[in-house]
């Protein structure tokens, strides 16, 4: 656990300097020997043991420790401190500086009427005017009835002096998720570039079960209301961990790949791994029967420096998968297309994911990497009225606004609307199109389009499967990915095993070029 270094109270102001000591004590000993007993025993660390865990050793520089309710004697002498629950302060994570801001659940869990609001907003001011990375550790109760005790009355529900947007656009802003969020507790979490919740241990939601019962008479899980397997499907949390250790190594890994700003340029590390690295396999990654699926994550880790792919939004819009990697040890943005989960298709769920990471590499500076493998949008009832099309609308937004360098390796199939938004097509982003042999592109499938073109002749003949097969033969020897290279329609048709060595030998000029470097 980090401790502040202490001196021998001595000289001139030796009383004062000991009453220091004494203050501090109280802010070290959080919410008291028993409630820290209790929470130890439900298996978590405190926000101390947190902040230990998650910085460099002996780097973090607490701010506000003396901050809270003050008792005195009837003369006027201290007698003890009760310390807010909010814990703010300074630290290093791989020798980078992040500002800190902690919840103690020690301290009535959490709540917002056992905190003083000025200290946690200092920090997040700090965060924003000196540029570096926030990380808020969240496990508040939200908030408390007994506010009204302590202020003499209520008030207009709001923060004036937080700059929550403020930050998103210049810094890099993460929320962990570690006990129940509701309320406050659940915005500081989803306010952020990146969020991670611990399972079973966590949940994020506007409010807990006992607001639900009174609200609508109903008695639900806090789990139900807000636990991971929910944020699966609201894709509102990005990530899950198995362990608090595991959340925070997450931490520690997202922000390896950000800058300290967006007026800084994110670090480069040293190469380890061969830019000229040619797998074989790579050359039968996609099967020739279309009807097959593969692993698109192989092909990440394989194309990508071994090792450096960390996936955001596992669990989410499954149809998509978006991380963050590097190549020859330059941080990239990466987006592919996974036919396990929809066939690939753009959902709505999809569409949100694809349009938040293609923010947060175009605001950062990182070039992007796109591995396509597009049938188009989803259709059907379900689709329509969950609004897939407005979720492609927002995705061609965000490409049309993106300023990071763009690469895009068409794999397999690139069709339609959605299939359009594979990069951005208008302003400053040259996007570098390449395809792999096994790539097929145009306004429909040909399997779709075939039946929807030929109903009749297919219906009318004397074998329909053998003529539609005939038909389906006939226009894919015309989707022959080398007949679009003949008129320059394709950057160039590559080997896959080529794959690595020409996305090496662009990152360099792509990080040169990036806006800030």
């Amino acid at each position: 656990m980090n401790t502040p270094r202490t001196f021998e109270p001595t000289g001139e102001w030796a009383a004062e300097l000991a009453e220091l000591q004494h203050r501090r004590s109280f802010a070290l000993a959080m919410g008291g020997p028993e409630a820290l007993a209790k929470f130890k025993a439900s298996g978590r660390m405190n926000a101390r043991e947190r902040i230990a865990a998650l910085l460099d050793t002996d780097t973090f520089r607490e701010l506000g420790s003396l901050a809270g309710k003050g008792h005195y004697s009837r003369e006027g002498a201290f007698e003890r401190l009760d310390p807010t629950n909010a814990i703010v302060g300074t630290g290093r994570i791989e020798g980078r500086k992040v500002a800190l801001h902690v919840d103690d659940f020690t301290i009535r869990a959490g709540s917002s009427e056992a905190t003083i609001a000025d200290k946690w907003i200092y920090i997040e001011r700090m965060a924003h005017q000196l540029r570096m990375p926030l990380v808020r550790l969240v496990d508040s109760a939200g908030g408390s009835v007994k506010l009204l005790m302590q202020i003499g009355g209520t008030k207009i529900p709001e923060y004036p002096s937080w700059p929550a947007n403020e930050l998103l656009k210049t810094v890099p802003v993460v929320g962990v998720a570690l006990g129940a969020c509701a309320g406050q507790g659940a915005i500081k979490v989803l306010s952020s570039h990146f969020s991670v919740m611990v399972r079973e241990q966590a949940q994020v939601m506007a409010a807990g079960p006992h607001v639900v019962r009174q609200a609508y008479a109903q008695d639900v899980d806090k789990n139900d209301l807000g636990g991971h397997l929910v944020h699966r499907k609201s894709a509102l949390v990005h990530n899950e961990a198995v362990d608090e250790l595991d959340a925070l190594r997450q931490v520690q890994r997202f922000l390896s790949y950000l800058p300290r700003s967006v007026f800084h340029t994110a670090p480069v590390l040293a190469p380890t791994d061969d830019p000229n690295r040619a797998d074989d396999w790579l050359k039968d990654a996609i099967p020739r029967d279309r009807r097959k699926i593969y692993d698109p994550r192989k092909i990440l880790n394989t194309v990508m420096d071994l090792d450096s792919v960390f996936e955001i939004g596992r669990y989410q819009g499954g149809s998509v998968i978006t991380a963050l990697a590097r190549l020859n040890g330059i941080p990239v943005g990466v987006i592919a297309n996974d036919p396990k989960v929809q066939g690939g298709a753009m959902t709505t769920q999809a569409a949100y994911k694809m349009e938040r990471h293609v923010n947060l590499c175009s605001l950062f500076g990182l070039p992007i990497v796109n591995f396509v493998d597009q049938p188009g949008n989803q259709t059907g009832v379900e689709a329509e009225i969950g609004g897939t099309l407005l979720g492609a609308t927002r995705v061609g937004q965000a490409l049309n606004e993106c300023k990071s360098p763009w690469m895009s390796i068409l794999i397999r199939r690139c069709f339609g609307m959605a299939g359009a938004l594979h990069a951005p097509k208008y302003g400053e982003a040259l996007n570098l199109r390449y395809a792999w042999p096994s790539a097929r592109w145009g306004s429909i499938p040909i399997e779709g389009g075939v039946m929807a073109a030929h109903k009749s002749e297919i219906d009318a003949a004397p074998d329909p499967l053998a003529k539609r097969a005939e038909l389906e033969g006939f226009y894919l020897n015309m989707t022959s990915p080398f007949r679009t290279a003949e008129k320059f329609g394709i950057l160039d048709i590559i080997d896959p095993r080529e794959t690595r060595a020409i996305l090496c030998d662009w990152i360099e000029d792509a990080w040169d070029s990036a806006p800030g470097n």
